[in-house]
């Protein structure tokens, strides 16, 4: 189980240093993302992707529960009215409910892809004033040596807290 340090940083400068340590520190950098305002400069970092800026994963979530319970009842109508009993009704549920699932993931993916991420909503301002967000996921057993690297090399950021639950994807 991991963790997500937030930790904001002045500039592009101390970002690229943070990423060294970070990875000198044996940080895969795979589990490393930085946000900053569009056009800003990202070389020698790993941006954050959208499923760290966007409520895809999360909306997908919530597709995937609600469509397959509207296919499942979908499913149960169908089942009542057009088939007799035994095993083909049960098949035509779970069918139901596997389309219902599939659609709902999709079609709320759409839109979760579209729509900022609740959790960096707080971090908005800072961005848009030249600063850069690090998300770095990293072991429960690993957080407080990693805030305590990044508290010693790099006083000029600042830690913004943990989340305490990131999706296991990505």
């Amino acid at each position: 189980m991991r963790k997500r340090i937030y930790w904001l940083l002045p500039n592009h400068r101390s970002a690229r240093q943070v990423m060294d340590d970070l990875l000198l520190a044996r940080i895969e950098e795979g589990h490393i993302h930085f946000a900053a305002r569009e056009g800003a400069e990202m070389e020698g970092l790993h941006p954050a992707n959208i499923l760290q800026t966007s409520d895809l994963v999360e909306a997908a979530q919530v597709g995937l529960g609600i469509g397959a319970a509207l296919g499942g009842a979908a499913g149960v109508l169908a089942a009542y009215l057009l088939v007799d009993g035994g095993s083909r009704a049960a098949g035509v549920v779970m069918l139901m409910a596997g389309v219902g699932a599939a659609l709902g993931t999709w079609s709320a993916s759409m839109i979760g892809s579209s729509t900022p991420s609740r959790r960096l909503k707080r971090f908005e301002q800072a961005i848009e004033n030249g600063e850069y967000l690090l998300m770095v996921d990293v072991p429960r057993t690993r957080v407080e040596a990693v805030e305590a690297l990044l508290q010693a090399r790099h006083p000029e950021g600042h830690s913004e807290g943990l989340e305490p639950h990131i999706p296991a994807f990505p």
